[in-house]
């Protein structure tokens, strides 16, 4: 997609996603067969419901209907959360990710390679982290610039234990 028809799809998509309560996180066209696909991504604070996403759905077909954004040929439009495990990318990614087990791919010379580890803190210059022990140590505080990351996914804990179930 070219960056003139990014523009110009962020600028006539965003308020009405802001007008959803939502984020606009990204925007992807490309071919889907003869066809083109318009996939838009959205979250907020509290998540992307399905309900809310189809609700956007149907103001992001009619805006595109009223306009020529999309060009003359046909495209199918989906409006979707990121997933699970999408790559965190900006500060407010990091800060709804709070609580949660992330993997990093770090930059800086002297801490290169991978670290997993739960997210505790966020604040303006990076993550207060705790990296869990390994066999039968007990987790240790670490603390990473956000000038060191390179790259930063959420893992998704299939066992993790809820909060609630461990007061009780």
């Amino acid at each position: 997609m070219s960056t003139t028809q990014s523009e110009r799809l962020r600028g006539l998509l965003e308020p009405l996603v802001s007008a959803a309560g939502l984020d606009l996180e990204e925007i992807e066209v490309s071919r889907a067969g003869k066809r083109r696909m318009l996939r838009i991504i959205v979250d907020s604070e509290e998540g992307a419901t399905l309900d809310a996403c189809a609700e956007l759905s149907r103001a992001i077909s009619g805006k595109l209907d009223e306009t020529d954004a999309m060009g003359e040929g046909e495209y199918v439009l989906e409006v979707s959360s990121p997933g699970a495990d999408r790559p965190l990318t900006q500060h407010r990614h990091y800060e709804r990710a709070v609580g949660r087990l992330v993997k990093l791919q770090l930059n800086d010379e002297g801490t290169a390679g991978e670290l997993v580890a739960r997210i505790l803190t966020v604040d303006d210059e990076g993550l207060d982290l705790e990296v869990p022990g390994v066999k039968g140590r007990k987790p240790t505080a670490r603390r990473v610039a956000f000038a060191d990351i390179a790259k930063a996914r959420v893992e998704i804990e299939f066992n993790r234990k809820d909060k609630k179930e461990e007061e009780a």
